[in-house]
Parts: C-alpha cells; structure tokens; sequence
C-alpha cells in the first residue's frame, strides 16, 4: 500500500512550439485525471505536448489510458505528440501493452523538438 506522501507532480515549461509537460511520482488511478486534464487542455490550445516520463516511478492502466488519449486527441488535430526520457518502470508497462509500437519516444527534449 502506498503512502500519502508519493504525489505525482505535473509541470509544464515551454519549449518552442513545443509544451513539455514533467511528470514524476506515481501515475495511477488517483492522479491521472490531473495528466488527463493537462494534456488535453494543452491541445486544445493547438499545444503540441512532449511528455518527459522520466521521473515516474509508477504508472497503472489509468495512467496509460491518459496518455493514448491525448495520443489520439492530437493525431485528430493534426498535432505531435512524443514521450521523452521514459522511466524503466513506465517503458516495461508501455511494453506489455505493446505500446512501444504506438508511440514515439526520444531520448532528449531536444531530439523531440527539434527541427520543428
């Protein structure tokens, strides 16, 4: 069981035309709704997010669901939509839903942007 004390953060920095948006701590059934909300208000401002999964320590099936939709939000406007610098544990749950074939992922924020 988790502690009250493992809360997910969520930051945004511009980067360009780019919105990078920071995760770290827990993705789970709690605190997607805040990613889910983030992302989704990105675009549709006309945001392309970049999201950096590098400090998520957990991600659940919630967490996940997050993410393909704002995946398919932004193909549907035409927008880009990458991970960067994904965790361990978030890639080994990416992978077991096969959606290391869905996304498309960079290993910097730099790789992911540029050229854009």
């Amino acid at each position: 069981m988790k502690g009250d004390d493992e809360v997910m953060e969520l930051s945004v920095n511009d980067h360009g035309n780019f919105a990078v948006v920071h995760l770290k701590g827990d993705v789970d059934l709690q605190t997607s709704p805040q990613v889910r909300k983030g992302l989704l208000g990105l675009l549709e401002d006309g945001r392309r997010p970049v999201v950096d999964l590098s400090a998520v320590t957990y991600i659940d099936s919630s967490g996940i669901a997050s993410l393909v939709e704002a995946y398919q939000t932004a193909r549907k406007k035409g927008l880009s939509f990458s991970l960067v610098q994904v965790s361990p544990a978030a890639m080994r749950v990416l992978q077991l839903a096969r959606l290391d074939k869905v996304f498309t992922f960079h290993d910097t924020v730099e790789a992911a942007t540029v050229g854009a």
